[in-house]
């Protein structure tokens, strides 16, 4: 069992040694607060696991994180009446990109969550936002799939152990990279705590 934590410690310390994360981090962080503050929302979506990470982003922005501030507009396209509709009339696919089309409009961003970089119904999303005008941004994993390059600011998690990537180490980076944004756009909104 203490594999997992040294897994997840590696993962980190990956992740951590290059600098281009921490530069993106910050570029994504001024990307959401600046689309926030002229009036823009957020978007996110992912499958499986990444969609509760989506959601969870959703929330700590709506609701609170470490401070009382006003609720930042933020919608996870995750909603199951949504998601069972869209699948059973235009096949699953087509679940992030219809949400997108809907709630999409200029000035917003999408965060797109896949730890392949290969989900057809994220990659369809992170299309649709770029053809509308949305900036975009993926957190990826392994090899960041047909994803790679595709979005305006992007991580590719590679995930240990190296020779078999696994999507729970990568998803516990997007996570921490999630929680660096919300604090990142509230301390460009709202100043320190």
């Amino acid at each position: 069992m203490i594999e997992a934590f040294e897994n997840a410690k590696r993962a980190l310390e990956v992740f951590m040694a290059d600098g281009r994360n921490i530069t993106t981090l910050e570029q994504a962080a001024d990307l959401l607060a600046e689309s926030l503050a002229e009036g823009g929302k957020i978007l996110a979506c992912g499958n499986g696991g990444s969609a509760c990470d989506a959601m969870h982003f959703c929330e700590e922005l709506t609701g609170r994180y470490r401070q009382d501030r006003s609720p930042l507009a933020a919608i996870s396209l995750t909603d199951p009446g949504h998601l069972t509709c869209v699948a059973n009339d235009y096949g699953f696919e087509e679940v992030f990109v219809r949400g997108v089309r809907a709630l999409g409009r200029q000035g917003d961003v999408l965060v797109a969550l896949s730890t392949s970089g290969n989900s057809p119904n994220i990659v369809r999303a992170t299309e649709a936002a770029t053809e509308l005008g949305l900036r975009t941004i993926g957190l990826l994993g392994k090899d960041g799939g047909s994803l790679a390059g595709a979005c305006d600011l992007e991580w590719i998690v590679p995930g240990v152990p190296a020779h078999a990537p696994t999507a729970d180490r990568i998803q516990e980076i997007h996570m921490l990279i999630l929680h660096t944004l919300v604090e990142g756009i509230e301390h460009r909104l709202f100043g320190s705590s």
